[in-house]
């Protein structure tokens, strides 16, 4: 897949486990799992906006276009 999701990398950034992330933004740890493994198959944009104020980060530090 050519969307790659980089919210690991994020969430080592900010010192910040992916189940507090959830809580945060009002998602399950089950959802946010897919999210990260980048199974997801869509994203709301009301949820990336919740990623990006908790992260404090923009939607280009999260997803990345990578050409195959």
């Amino acid at each position: 897949m050519p969307i790659i999701v980089n919210l690991d990398i994020m969430l080592t950034k900010r010192n910040m486990k992916s189940k507090e992330l959830a809580e945060i933004i009002g998602i399950t740890t089950a959802n946010m799992s897919i999210l990260k493994s980048g199974k997801a198959k869509a994203v709301r944009f009301s949820t990336l906006e919740a990623i990006c104020k908790a992260l404090d980060c923009q939607p280009g530090d999260i997803l990345e276009f990578i050409e195959d």
